[in-house]
Formats: C-alpha cells, structure tokens, sequence
C-alpha cells in the first residue's frame, strides 16, 4: 500500500508493517494507521473526488488502508444522508445543525462502515471465515458484510442483544454464540474462540484497520458540507472505536489539506455505563462500570479503545455529556418528530447528549454542529415503543376515536 507507512502503537510507539491481519501491540497497546500525507496528496484532489461517481465509503480509496486491486465490498455501505434540521437548531438554539443518519446503511447502522473494511482485509488475507463478539449492531454488520462477500462468520453476544439484532444475524447465516453474561464475558470468549480456531479477528478494538472504515463517516460530513466543517460534532460513544475513527477521519483530511479547522467532539454517553466520559469529567483513568443502560450498543463497561478515544475527546478540547435513559428515549421522540429520523436508543445517544450540553450552556449560540445517528430504530422495536407510546386502540368508531384522542389532548380536526 503506497498510501500507508506503517501501524504504530498508541501507548509504546513500537511501529509494525501494515499486515492485513495486523492486531494489538505485543505491550497491549492499540495500534494506528499511519499514513504517507505527502503521498497522498499527489493522488488524491477535492475535484478527483467530486468527480467520481462511486457513492460508497470506497470513493476515499486513498484514505483508506486496502491494496489497489483489492475490490470494493459487495454491499453499498457509506454515503448516507446529511440533513440541514433549522427547525431542531431553533429549538435547541443554536445556528446551525445538520443530522447524520448513518442507519440508512445496508444492515441499518455505522457499524457497517467497520465490518466492509475487516471484509476486505480478510479477503487480503486469504481468511474464509471472520468472528467477532458485539453487542448487536457489529455482529450484524459482520454477517451482512460477510454473507454478501461468501465468508463464513462466528459471531458472540450477550444474551440481552436485541431480537431485531439477532433476527439479521440469523437471516444473514452466522453461527450465532448468544453467552447468558455481560459485554465483557462474551468478549472474552470471543477473543478465546479466535485464537483457538485462528479466525479473522473483527472485534474493533483489537483490528486497527476498523477504525479506518468507521472514520468515512467523517470523511463523508466534510465532503457533503463543502468542506466547511461545523465547531462541533456529536457521536454516542460505547466501546470508543467510533469517535476514535471520526477524529482519525478528520485529522486526515486536515493533514492533507482539505479541512482548515477540527471540529469538538461531544461524546455521549448513558449515565448507566459511562466510563469514558467520566474519565475526562473527572481527570482520572478510566476504570469498568456495570451496563445498566438500555441503550444497548453502547452499553460497555470495559471499554476496549480507551486509549485511542480519550484521545480524540481531549485532543478536539471535546465535551463529555452523560444523559439518562429517559433523555435518550425523549432525543428518540425528538429526532422522529422534528426530522422524521428513526434512531434507536445508542444511535441518538449523541443527539440526547448535545440537546443536554445546549441546556447547560456547553454550547455557544452561534455554533454549528452535525449529529450522528448511528444505528436505526427498528433495531431495538421495544424500545421504540417504550419512548413513543402505544397507539390508540378502539373498536371502528369515529367517535370513540374522537375521545379517545380528546383524553390524550389531542384535538382531531
């Protein structure tokens, strides 16, 4: 790959030849890609790019870790629409705000963006199946991804996932391991099953080249906004692997030239596991929290990017927002009323953290920021409707219909 030097570690520095199934540095420590800027801008120009016709993750081929003839993944993942939301950036009164919604993806989260990059490395490695452990929405991914391309897939759980989630990872054919424990204990098995069996490891924390796909994201808000960048930038944060790829995406672009500002970051978090945010709240390290939100994609209590996503957070003079389960479930209200978006809970994490930051104060009046909605509603229906409501059930009548509503205080007219 003439556009990538080397992996380098985050923690010791030790670099390592970008390998496709490059992993952890022998200190434990989580690799980074570390790209060639200089060559990069030879082949690479803002007008190349819009004058290409490719409207997947794979238009930014330079940017990214894959050999030249390593073909684009079967599935069209990436380029998913950026809404200008007037109305919502009134309401929360700032200037500008534009949603991301990245559910629009083929298995209906960002998570896609990641699983299409182990797809291709796995292919550079000549691998014929890929494991991974995750709470839903990676797990999916992985075995749409995976399916499309013929690989076989391994994929762990914790039995709270979603039925929504486990439902695609049956249909899209993976050998599904749901583990009666938490996040931890199914990563851990996973990562048992993949060193026995040698599979290739998807598990985003270890593979250094997730972070790549997850960064297109960032690369996409930039490329739909002209290139002017927003002051701030909102993402529900689990694991950290995805506002690690987002700033990694966005550093990349400043380094060659094509952004001439960083937005912040605003990391969003449940207050029921937030052990990331409250690390940068309080200035101490980081340390495991039970998983007692029902946000369930980022319900993580062990971290397994800290180190990278910490980074980001401080690196960007980032803003660290724990909000409740309720306020996640009125940001899912909120979104669907306001911008017809269906978000599930962990996917409008980050919307429920920056309408909190606007009430503190966190936010300046004039500012603009882009919201990520990472994963899609019907994801997690029970939750929907737990922050929606039920319908209203009556016998064929217009007139019960009538008062129905009047005792709910709607008015029919």
């Amino acid at each position: 790959m003439k556009n990538v030097k080397y992996g380098k570690c985050v923690r010791c520095g030790k670099t390592y030849d970008a390998v496709p199934d490059l992993t952890n540095c022998e200190c434990g420590g989580i690799l980074e890609i570390v790209y060639d800027y200089e060559y990069i801008k030879t082949v690479l120009t803002k007008e190349k790019l819009a004058a290409r016709e490719n409207r997947s993750m794979w238009r930014y081929r330079e940017l990214l870790p894959v050999e030249e003839d390593t073909p684009d993944t079967p599935l069209r993942v990436g380029w998913s629409p950026l809404y200008e939301e007037p109305r919502l950036a009134e309401m929360l009164g700032i200037r500008k705000l534009w949603v991301k919604d990245d559910g629009q993806n083929p298995t209906a989260s960002l998570k896609d963006r990641a699983s299409a990059m182990a797809v291709a490395k796995a292919l550079e490695a000549g691998a014929k199946t890929i494991a991974c452990s995750s709470t839903g929405n990676a797990a999916s991914s992985l075995a749409g991804n995976a399916a499309a391309a013929g690989l076989k897939t391994y994929i762990f759980v914790p039995e709270r996932a979603p039925k929504g989630k486990v439902a695609q990872l049956m249909i899209f054919g993976a050998n599904v391991i749901s583990v009666k424990g938490n996040y931890e204990e199914t990563f851990k098995m996973s990562a048992a099953a993949i060193d026995k069996y040698g599979w290739y490891n998807r598990n985003a924390a270890i593979n250094p080249y997730l972070s790549e796909g997850k960064k297109t994201v960032a690369l996409e808000i930039a490329e739909q906004l002209n290139w002017e960048m927003p002051d701030y930038l909102a993402i529900s944060v689990g694991d950290g692997c995805t506002i690690a790829g987002v700033w990694k995406g966005l550093k990349d672009l400043y380094a060659i030239g094509f952004i001439d500002k960083l937005p912040r970051l605003i990391s969003g978090q449940s207050t029921g596991c937030c052990p990331l945010n409250r690390a940068i709240q309080t200035g101490e390290d980081w340390y495991p929290m039970e998983e007692n939100t029902l946000a369930d994609s980022i319900a993580v209590g062990v971290p397994r990017n800290a180190d990278k996503a910490l980074m980001a957070i401080r690196e960007s003079n980032g803003i660290a927002v724990n909000v409740t389960d309720e306020e996640i479930l009125a940001a899912q209200r909120l979104l669907g009323k306001t911008c017809g978006v269906f978000g599930e809970p962990a996917g409008v994490t980050g919307a429920a953290a920056l309408k909190k930051a606007c009430e503190l104060g966190l936010i300046e009046k004039d500012a603009t920021v882009v919201s990520v909605v990472t994963g899609n509603g019907l994801k997690d229906v029970a939750n929907a409707i737990a922050a929606a409501g039920e319908p209203l059930h009556i016998e064929p009548d217009l007139d019960v219909m009538v008062k129905g509503f009047a005792e709910r205080g709607v008015t029919v007219e």
